[in-house]
C-alpha cells in the first residue's frame, strides 16, 4: 500500500498520481486560503496509531498489577495501612545495599510498590491519564517498554544518588512517560490541530513542574528517581518520533528499543561502578542502622497505643530482623494477648521457639493453633517438628500424615516423616517417603543423603551408591 509523500500515511488502495493523503491536501488549501475559517480539519491517525484492539488496555493491566500488590501488601501487613521498611523490601522495595549486590530484579519489581493510600492514588491517578495518551501514541508493546525501561532508569538514579533509601512507586515510570510524550509532541508529526498539541505539551511540562516543585518541598519524595525517568523517557521519546514512528516497520522501531536497553544497561554498570564498591564496606552497617531506626520508630508506635497489634508484630519482625529473638518472641506473645486467634503469629512463635532449640515452648504454641484449628496444615507440621525433636517420632509421624491430609503437595514434610520412620527405623516406610517427596516437590542433595542412609540401613548398597551419587551432582561438586 502506498504513503503519502509528505506525512507518510497510508493511502487508500489503487491510489495514482501524486501521493499526497487527503489531510496533506486540505491543509495545503487552509494555508494558502482556500479553506474558510469555520471548515473542519479531518482528523487521521498519525503514522504510529491504530485501532481494533481489545478494550482491556495495557493501562488497565498495569494499573490492576499496581492495585493488587498493594492490596497483598495490606494483607502481609494485618491490615495496616502503614508500611515498615522490611515488609517493602521483602515485596521488592529498590535498596542500593542489595540491588547493587545482585538483586537487579527490584529495579522492576519497586515500580509496582506503593508506600501508602495516598501515594499509590496519585500515582495511578498520573498512570491513567498519561498511560491511556502513551498507548494510543505508541501501541501496546512500545508503551510497556517505555514504561518499565524508564521505570528501571529511575531506580538506577535513585541508587546512584542515594543509595541506602528505600525506593518504591511508579513515579519513575510515569515521569518516563511524561518525557516520552514531550518528546514525541515537539518533534513528532500528528493530524492534531497545533492549538491541542500545544496544550498537552503545556499541561505534561506543568505537571513535571510541579511534582518537582513539590518534591523539593516534602522529604520522602525521590526526584532523582522522577529525573531518571524523565531522561530516559525523553530519550525513548525523541528516538522513536525522529527514527521509528511507525509501527509497521518493526525492525525499526526494535532496533531504536535495543538501543535505549543499551544506554540503560551501560548506566547499570556505571552505577554498579560508582557504588557497588562502597556498599561491599558499608552494607552491614546501613542495615543494622536502618534496623535500628525501624525498631526505635516502631517501640514509639507501640508506646502511643499498646493495643496495637499491627504494630507489635511489626515490631517483633523488626527484632527478628536485628536477631533480638527474646524480644521478638515477647512482643508476638503480646500479639496474641491482643488477638489470642491471630494463627500467623503463633505459627511464627512456634517457628521461632523451634528455631532456638525449645521443642516445648513450641510444641505448647503449635497445640493451642490445632486446637483452635483442626484444619491448619502448617498448626500440624510445626507440632510434628516440635515432637521430632524430643524424639517422639510416632506422635510426629501421625501429626506429619494429618498435614499431608490436608495438603497433600506440602513440600518438606514426607522428607521430616521420613526421617522421623529413619529414627524409627522403619526403612521401608521411610524410603518410601523419601521418594514421595522427591515426586512431589523435586529433589535436593539432603533428600538424596537421606535416602541413601536408608538404603544402607536396608544393606541396598546399589540404591545408596546411586543416590549418594547425585547428591554430588546435585551439588555441583565431587562425589564424598
Amino acid at each position: 500500500m502506498a504513503n503519502c509523500i509528505q506525512c507518510g500515511r497510508q493511502l487508500p488502495s489503487f491510489t495514482f498520481g501524486k501521493k499526497i493523503c487527503q489531510w496533506c491536501k486540505q491543509h495545503e488549501a487552509a494555508q494558502r486560503g482556500e479553506e474558510g475559517d469555520d471548515a473542519k480539519q479531518i482528523v487521521m491517525p498519525a503514522p504510529w496509531v491504530r485501532g481494533g484492539q481489545s478494550s482491556i488496555t495495557v493501562t488497565h493491566v498495569l494499573f490492576g498489577a499496581s492495585v493488587a500488590v498493594f492490596l497483598a501488601m495490606v494483607y502481609a501487613s494485618d491490615f495496616s495501612l502503614d508500611f515498615n521498611g522490611k515488609l517493602m523490601v521483602d515485596f521488592g522495595a529498590n535498596f542500593g545495599p542489595y540491588t547493587l549486590s545482585g538483586q537487579w530484579w527490584r529495579l522492576l519489581t519497586y515500580i509496582f510498590l506503593h508506600g501508602g493510600p495516598m501515594h499509590i492514588a496519585m500515582n495511578m491517578w498520573c498512570l491513567w491519564n498519561l498511560g491511556t495518551l502513551c498507548e494510543s501514541l505508541y501501541g501496546r508493546w512500545t508503551y510497556v517498554f517505555i514504561y518499565l525501561i524508564t521505570g528501571i532508569a529511575g531506580g538506577l538514579a535513585s541508587v546512584g544518588w542515594n543509595p541506602t533509601v528505600l525506593s518504591v512507586g511508579a513515579s519513575g515510570a510515569i515521569f518516563g512517560l511524561a518525557g516520552a510524550l514531550i518528546a514525541s509532541f515537539y518533534l513528532g508529526e500528528f493530524s492534531l490541530p497545533s492549538i491541542e498539541i500545544r496544550g498537552t505539551l503545556m499541561s505534561l511540562l506543568f505537571f513535571i513542574g510541579f511534582s518537582v516543585f513539590f518534591g523539593g518541598l516534602f522529604p520522602g519524595i525521590d526526584n532523582a528517581c522522577h529525573a531518571g525517568g524523565l531522561v530516559s523517557g525523553l530519550i525513548a521519546g525523541a528516538l522513536i518520533a525522529r527514527v521509528a514512528p511507525d509501527r509497521d516497520k518493526p525492525l525499526r522501531r526494535v532496533g531504536v528499543l535495543l538501543f535505549v536497553v543499551l544506554l540503560v544497561a551501560g548506566s547499570a554498570l556505571g552505577v554498579q561502578r560508582w557504588r557497588g564498591s562502597q556498599m561491599g564496606f558499608r552494607q552491614a552497617a546501613d542495615m543494622q542502622r536502618n534496623v535500628e531506626r525501624m525498631i526505635s520508630g516502631l517501640q514509639a508506635k507501640v508506646r502511643q497505643n499498646p493495643q496495637d497489634a499491627s504494630a507489635h508484630y511489626a515490631l517483633a519482625h523488626a527484632y527478628f530482623t536485628g536477631s533480638q529473638f527474646p524480644q521478638g518472641e515477647a512482643e508476638l506473645k503480646r500479639v496474641l494477648e491482643l488477638q489470642p486467634q491471630n494463627t500467623k503469629a503463633r505459627i511464627e512463635l512456634g517457628a521461632a521457639y523451634l528455631s532456638r532449640q525449645q521443642p516445648k515452648q513450641a510444641q505448647e504454641e503449635f497445640e493451642k493453633l490445632v486446637a483452635q484449628d483442626a484444619n491448619n496444615a502448617n498448626g500440624h507440621v510445626g507440632l510434628g517438628m516440635a515432637l521430632a525433636e524430643q524424639q517422639n517420632h510416632e506422635a510426629a509421624i501421625n501429626e506429619f500424615k494429618a498435614a499431608l491430609k490436608l495438603e497433600p503437595q506440602a513440600g518438606g514434610v514426607y522428607y521430616r516423616m521420613g526421617i522421623s520412620q529413619a529414627h524409627l527405623k522403619k526403612y521401608d516406610d521411610a524410603i518410601t517417603s523419601y521418594l514421595k517427596e522427591r515426586e512431589t516437590n523435586g529433589d535436593d542433595p539432603e533428600l538424596e543423603v537421606a535416602l541413601a542412609d536408608a538404603y544402607d540401613a536396608k544393606g541396598m548398597a546399589p540404591q545408596a551408591q546411586e543416590a549418594r551419587s547425585k547428591a554430588a551432582q546435585l551439588r555441583g561438586g565431587q562425589q564424598e
